[in-house]
């Protein structure tokens, strides 16, 4: 009689600790429809020989330890052994997930143990916001209307305006279901200050990156003050350009008009303006009569005579007279006799010669 109550025992201590030696991860899991779900069983009970898959209660897939994975008919469910693993470990891999294969996910192992998880297959809808970009003056009231639907269970909707999320108490939700699925409905008024983005999101917990439709809000003030401001930073700048301009042109015209002058007087012309101007100052000097400017000398090219005038100059002098009248300056040839002689003769009624005679 005490041999029984000892074999009980002894079996439910066997059977616990062949449980503690039995996993399945994650013991629940939450995705989107149409991507992979991924559950893994272990354990270090090397006693097994079957390990079998079941989804709601239905075998889909069985691994057999030493041949491994067995043909299935799902085409949707296979398995690969885990890595790195100190333990005997199978990663089951269920593709194309849909709402139908939401519920209890188990693995069993013949004549051992069997373990639960739960799976959640979520559905990502679409979303939208109504209507083109807007156009509105500055201080208007401008409404948006936005519509996420098809979307499995009742998806999180939020206002994003100019990158910021728009408090809960600005707009309004409402929620309908239809075949299972949800649609949500919201309605956004919002003042016109600046131009920006307007945007609509709406996720679920399953979902990494929420869905977002968007449209531009320009409001028209303010286009026109950028406006205004590149009109006025155009015409500064090109009237800057024009006066700068008109400034290099003048000091090029001026230039160029020094330039002209000093290129058509020749070495010969220099010499003889310097000569006729002294010859006709020292004369002018010592007689206190005035220089004709209106009288050409006949002959330019004597340049004999320039070099006895420029070499005899300091020795010239001059004879006592009574009134000499405005001086004609004349060369000739009879500058060439003997005695380089010079006659100045009055211009008006005056009978008066002065002589000179050059040394």
């Amino acid at each position: 009689m005490e041999i029984l109550p000892l074999l009980v025992l002894v079996l439910s201590c066997w059977t616990e600790a062949a449980r503690t030696q039995m996993k399945l991860t994650p013991a629940s899991l939450t995705i989107v429809g149409g991507d992979e779900a991924k559950f893994r069983c272990s354990t270090s009970n090397t006693a097994w020989t079957v390990m079998t898959w079941l989804l709601g209660n239905r075998a889909v897939l069985s691994i057999d330890k030493q041949n491994g994975v067995l043909p299935t008919v799902n085409p949707n469910v296979t398995a690969v052994k885990c890595s790195k693993s100190n333990t005997e470990c199978w990663e089951f891999i269920l593709r194309h997930t849909e709402r139908s294969n939401q519920g209890q996910v188990a693995c069993d192992l013949q004549l051992i143990d069997r373990r639960t998880a739960e799976l959640f297959v979520q559905e990502k809808g679409n979303v939208k916001v109504f209507g083109e970009n807007r156009l509105a003056f500055k201080g208007e009231l401008v409404l948006f209307q936005c519509q996420a639907a098809g979307w499995y269970p009742e998806p999180t909707l939020q206002w994003h305006v100019h990158d910021k999320k728009v408090s809960r108490d600005e707009y309004n939700i409402s929620t309908e279901e239809k075949e299972n699925l949800f649609a949500v409905s919201s309605n956004l008024s919002i003042q016109a200050g600046r131009s920006s983005v307007v945007g609509c999101l709406a996720s679920v917990s399953a979902l990494k990156k929420p869905l977002e439709s968007s449209v531009n809000l320009t409001v028209v003030a303010e286009v026109l003050e950028e406006e205004d401001d590149c009109t006025i930073l155009v015409a500064v700048t090109a009237s800057l350009a024009a006066l700068l301009l008109l400034v290099l042109l003048s000091i090029c015209t001026v230039l160029c008009y020094r330039q002209c002058r000093k290129a058509k007087k020749t070495p010969q012309d220099v010499l003889r303006s310097d000569q006729s101007g002294f010859w006709e100052s020292s004369v002018a000097e010592v007689t206190g009569g005035n220089v004709n400017q209106g009288f050409s000398s006949e002959s330019t090219t004597d340049v004999d005579s320039s070099e006895i005038i420029i070499g005899t100059r300091s020795q010239m002098s001059f004879d006592t007279f009574r009134k000499v009248p405005d001086v004609v300056r004349s060369s000739n040839s009879s500058l060439h006799t003997e005695g380089r002689n010079t006659e100045f003769q009055e211009h008006n009624t005056c009978s008066n010669v002065r002589r000179i005679t050059t040394v």
